[in-house]
C-alpha cells in the first residue's frame, strides 16, 4: 500500500516537547487541567506536538524537514496558546490546511478523558471527535471542547447602553458574562440563606476554615477519654512563621487544646520527626490516648468506627482579617460548636422540605472495601454522603438548590439576547451556563469534604484528590464557602472564568463529543484519518470509582438538563477497560483487561482509513504490561512504524526519588497497512 510518511515517523524535537510537557504541571490559571479534575491527563504540549507531527507529511527536502522540526518545538510552549492561538500555531494550521485542502483530517480520541488530546487536535484545525465511556469525562469534554466553541461568542455588553460604552467594554464573551453573573447570583442567594453559619469574629476576622479531629473512645476501662485522632500538631510551618497547638490534659482528665507560637529557630530532626509538634496521637492507624497513654491498635480503631463510635471534634479556627496579610489561629470555642450544631439542625429541616424527587445527600454506596485506592470504607464511611460533615452537606445542597432554581432565569435571559442571530439555540446555551455552574459546584465539593487536609507549609486548605485515591484522613479542614479566599465558591468560579477567558479562540472546524465504549464506537468503517489516544494502563487509575465522587453531585445538580449523560445511578463499571481485582483473581482481572484492550484496538483498526495513522500513548513499569499492549496492537492488525519517549513528569516530582513511578510516556506510532 502506498502512503505518505508523516513527520512523526521520522523525527521529533523530544527535548523541547519533554521540557514543556513537564513544566505544565506548574501552570495554573487558564490551563484546561484547572477547569475540572481528571486523573492522568496528557500534557497539552505533547498532545499538540505529536498531533501536528502525526498529520503533517514528511517533506522530501532536508531543509524543510528542519523547518517542520523547529515549528513543532515552537508550538510546544504553553505561552504559545495560553491567551489564544499564537503565530506559530497559526502557521501549523496553515500548513495542515495546505496539505489537507477543504477536507480537514478527521481525528478521534476513543479514550478522551479530560480532553487534552482532542483539544489540541481541534486547535490545529481538525474535525475532532472526543469519546469516553465515563459520563464525568464526557461532561468535562463538553465543557472543554464543545461549549466554548459553540457559545463562547462575543456579544454586545448587556450591562451598558450606548451612552455608557465609555465605562466598560463594548463586547463581552457570552459564556464569561453569563457564568460570572449567575455564579455571583447563586452565591448571593446561598449566603443570604446560610451565611449565618460561618460568623465572623467580633474583631471582623473571617474564618477561612475549621480544623477538625476525628475521635474514638479510649479502650482502657479505667479511662474512657475521647481520643482526638491527630496526625501532627502544626498549623503553620514556614521559615518566618511557626505556629502549632498542644494537646493538654486537665486534672479532671479532660483534653483541651492550646495555640503555641513556636520559636523561628525550631528545627525538626528529620522528615519523619517525632518531636512534640510533629508527633500527634495517631500513627499508622494506631491511636495513643493523651490521658492514660494506652494504645488502641488500628484493627480496634476500624472496629470502633464501623460500630459508629468514631466521632469528631472541632479543634481550631483559621482566620483572615480583611486588610491584613497572613492567617491567624485560635482554638475553637463553645460558640463555634453551637453554630455548627445550628447548621446541623437546619440541614435536617432543609432535607425534610427538599422540593425535588432525588435525595439531596448522595446516598449511593461507595465501592466495596479493598477497591483500588479506597481506604475509607474500613472506617465506617460507606456512602458518598459520608464524606461530608453536616455543615459541608448544608453548603453543598444549598448551592445545588440555587443552581437548579437558576435555570429558568438563565433561559429567559438567553431568549432576550436573541442568540438565534448568532445561530445559537437559547435553551442549549442556558444548559451550558448551568453546566459550568455544576462544575463550580463539583470543584467546591472537592474542597469541602471531610478528607481535606490543611497544608501547614502554604497555610491553605487542600482538596480531596491530591492523588488518585481516597485515603483516610484523621484530622481535616472544613472550608468556609463564603470566606473570599482559598477554595471558596468565588475562588472556584474564578478558576472556571480563567479557563473560559484563556480559551476563547475560535476553531475553524467542529468538535463532537460521544459517550460510548471504545470497544464499540458509533462510527462507520474507514472513517477517520487519525486516532490519537491514551488508553488506560491495567489498574493504574480506578477512573469510574473515583469519578463517582463528582457524578453523584452532578447528577443531582444538572442531571435533569443532561439526561443522556447522567442516566445511570453511578458511572458505568461493567465495560470499563481497567483491571480490577474486586470479586476477581488478579489473573481474571488481567485477562479481562487484555481482552478489552485488544477489542478496542481492533475497533481503532476498523474506523481508521486504509493507510491511516494512530498515535497511542503508553506507560507501564512491567514487561507484561508492554507485552499486552504490543500483542493487542499486533492482533488488531496495526503496524508500529515509530515510537518516541516523552518525559511528562517534573524532575522534582513528589515520590519520584522513593518510587519506581515512570517519568516518561511512550508515544507509539501505528499504521493501518498490511504487515510485511
Amino acid at each position: 500500500m502506498e502512503y505518505k510518511k508523516r513527520f512523526i515517523e521520522y523525527d521529533l524535537p523530544l527535548a523541547e516537547i519533554s521540557e514543556h510537557s513537564a513544566r505544565e504541571k506548574n501552570i495554573r490559571h487558564g490551563h484546561p487541567s484547572t477547569l475540572h479534575i481528571w486523573w492522568a491527563r496528557r500534557p497539552l504540549a505533547a498532545s499538540r506536538a505529536t498531533a501536528f507531527a502525526a498529520l503533517i507529511d514528511l517533506p522530501e527536502d532536508r531543509e524543510k524537514r528542519e523547518e517542520i522540526k523547529e515549528l513543532i518545538a515552537k508550538i510546544s510552549p504553553w505561552e504559545e496558546v495560553k491567551d489564544g492561538n499564537g503565530r506559530w500555531i497559526k502557521k501549523a494550521q496553515k500548513l495542515l490546511k495546505e496539505q489537507w485542502g477543504d477536507s480537514p483530517p478527521k481525528v478521534i480520541d476513543p479514550f478522551a478523558g479530560g480532553g487534552s488530546i482532542p483539544l489540541e487536535a481541534l486547535r490545529l484545525g481538525c474535525e475532532t471527535y472526543a469519546n469516553d465511556l465515563n459520563p464525568v469525562a464526557v461532561f468535562i469534554e463538553k465543557a472543554t471542547l464543545e461549549w466554548p466553541q459553540k457559545f463562547g461568542i462575543e456579544i454586545p455588553n448587556p450591562e451598558q447602553n450606548v451612552q455608557q460604552y465609555f465605562g466598560g467594554p463594548k463586547k463581552v464573551n457570552f459564556l464569561v458574562y453569563m457564568v460570572e453573573k449567575w455564579a455571583n447570583k447563586v452565591l448571593e442567594e446561598a449566603k443570604e440563606e446560610i451565611g449565618r453559619f460561618y460568623p465572623p469574629d467580633p474583631d471582623g476576622s473571617i474564618p477561612v476554615g475549621y480544623i477538625w479531629a476525628r475521635t474514638i473512645p479510649c479502650q482502657n476501662p479505667a479511662c474512657g477519654a475521647e481520643i482526638p485522632l491527630i496526625r501532627q500538631l502544626w498549623l503553620a510551618k514556614k521559615k518566618n512563621k511557626k505556629i502549632a497547638y498542644k494537646v493538654n490534659v486537665t486534672d479532671e482528665k479532660k483534653i483541651h487544646f492550646e495555640i503555641v507560637k513556636v520559636p523561628l529557630n525550631w528545627k525538626c530532626k528529620s522528615r519523619n520527626c517525632e518531636c512534640e509538634y510533629c508527633e500527634g496521637t495517631v500513627a499508622e492507624g494506631n491511636a495513643r490516648c493523651p490521658v492514660c497513654g494506652q494504645i488502641t491498635i488500628v484493627e480496634d480503631v476500624r472496629r470502633l468506627a464501623q460500630e459508629g463510635k468514631m466521632g469528631e471534634r472541632m479543634v481550631a479556627v483559621v482566620l483572615h482579617k480583611p486588610g491584613e496579610r497572613g492567617k491567624r489561629y485560635r482554638i475553637a470555642t463553645e460558640e463555634d460548636v453551637n453554630v455548627f450544631r445550628e447548621a446541623e439542625e437546619y440541614l435536617k429541616e432543609k432535607i425534610a422540605n427538599w422540593p425535588y424527587l432525588d435525595s439531596p445527600i448522595p446516598d449511593e454506596e461507595l465501592p466495596p472495601p479493598g477497591t483500588l485506592g479506597f481506604r475509607v470504607q474500613r472506617y465506617g464511611i460507606t456512602k458518598w454522603g459520608d464524606l461530608f460533615n453536616p455543615r459541608q452537606k448544608l453548603a453543598l445542597i444549598t448551592f445545588m438548590e440555587k443552581i437548579k432554581e437558576s435555570y429558568e432565569g438563565i433561559k429567559e435571559e438567553c431568549k432576550k439576547m436573541k442568540l438565534e442571530v448568532y445561530g445559537i439555540e437559547p435553551e442549549e446555551a442556558a444548559k451550558a451556563v448551568v453546566g459550568y455552574l455544576g462544575i463550580i459546584h463539583g470543584r467546591l465539593a472537592d474542597k469541602d469534604a471531610n478528607l481535606v487536609v490543611y497544608n501547614v507549609y502554604g497555610e491553605k486548605i487542600e482538596h480531596v484528590f491530591g492523588r488518585q485515591a481516597l485515603p483516610m484522613t484523621w484530622d481535616y479542614a472544613e472550608l468556609n464557602v463564603f470566606s473570599g479566599a482559598n477554595g471558596d465558591w468565588l475562588a472556584n468560579m474564578n478558576w472556571v472564568l480563567h479557563y473560559l477567558l484563556n480559551n476563547s479562540w475560535r476553531s475553524v472546524t467542529d468538535s463532537f463529543v460521544t459517550n460510548s465504549s471504545a470497544t464499540s464506537l458509533p462510527f462507520p468503517d474507514n472513517h477517520f484519518d487519525a486516532v490519537l489516544t491514551d488508553p488506560p494502563y491495567y489498574d493504574n487509575v480506578p477512573y469510574s470509582y473515583l469519578s463517582d465522587f463528582f457524578y453523584v453531585w452532578l447528577k443531582r445538580t444538572v442531571g435533569d438538563l443532561f439526561p443522556e449523560i447522567f442516566a445511570t445511578p453511578t458511572t458505568p463499571k461493567s465495560n470499563e477497560i481497567v483491571a480490577y481485582t474486586q470479586n476477581q483473581t488478579w489473573e481474571e482481572a488481567k485477562e479481562y483487561f487484555e481482552n478489552m484492550l485488544s477489542e478496542s484496538f481492533k475497533e481503532i483498526h476498523r474506523i481508521l482509513k486504509p493507510g491511516g495513522i494512530a498515535v497511542i500513548v503508553y506507560a507501564h513499569k512491567t514487561t507484561s504490561g508492554w507485552e499486552t499492549m504490543l500483542n493487542s496492537l499486533v492482533n488488531a492488525g496495526l503496524v508500529v512504524t515509530a515510537s518516541w519517549p516523552i518525559h511528562t513528569e517534573m524532575k522534582t516530582r513528589l515520590r519520584a526519588a522513593a518510587s519506581a513511578a515512570l517519568a516518561s510516556s511512550i508515544y507509539m506510532v501505528c499504521r493501518k497497512i498490511p504487515r510485511e
